[in-house]
């Protein structure tokens, strides 16, 4: 469970790519810090388990269907993630209840910026869609944002100048895709709904 709250920003000094699978090594000093064996890492959203570990990087195995639903599937020695060690009880909630279970990935449509701000306009897949609501929570890339603006295939969020330097998103261009997560609460109301549906 994560708050989407990023702490840090890793570097992925190792991609290993097999058949159905991967194993990728992340350098991030902070959240090895007090890490153990077995540990969630939020690593762009996608919640991996620590298998290996030193004093300021881990690795984590990712299975075949992270691959695929996620921005993974891309991933490249170099470059950057957004980072976020699993929440403690009695921690504060500064964002919203995060699983680090994808939804899939969305594109930059668009990019607006502000006095102090920026806008970004993403896709919204059809499947996805009735998920996401104005004002209501989304994870993109793992990073907790409020939704400002949505329509059937499309969805905004509007970044403040802390959001755009602490986290990957400050590097987005139109055209990159990012891991979204709807809130959990959502998916839940829709698994209800559909039930009842299904009844009639």
């Amino acid at each position: 469970m994560f708050t989407g709250i990023i702490e840090e920003l890793g570097e992925v000094t190792a991609w290993e790519l097999s058949d159905d699978a991967a194993r990728i090594t992340v350098r991030a000093p902070l959240a090895v810090s007090d890490a153990s064996h077995g540990d969630s890492i939020s690593v762009s959203g996608v919640c991996l388990t620590v298998v290996d570990q030193g004093r300021d990087w881990f690795t984590a195995d990712v299975m075949a269907v992270s691959i695929v639903m996620s921005t993974l599937s891309s991933m490249t020695v170099g470059q950057h993630v957004n980072i976020e060690r699993a929440a403690q009880v009695g921690d504060r909630l500064g964002g919203h209840i995060v699983q680090g279970h994808i939804d899939g990935t969305s594109t930059v449509l668009s990019m607006n910026d502000g006095s102090a701000w920026r806008v970004l306009r993403f896709s919204l897949a059809p499947d996805v869609a009735p998920l996401v609501a104005r004002k209501g929570s989304i994870a993109v890339d793992g990073v907790s944002l409020t939704v400002s603006s949505v329509g059937t295939d499309w969805f905004e969020v509007s970044l403040i100048p802390e959001t755009l330097v602490a986290t990957i998103l400050g590097a987005k261009v139109v055209g990159d895709r990012v891991n979204i997560e709807t809130d959990i609460l959502a998916r839940h109301v829709e698994r209800m709904v559909n039930f009842e549906r299904s009844d009639r």
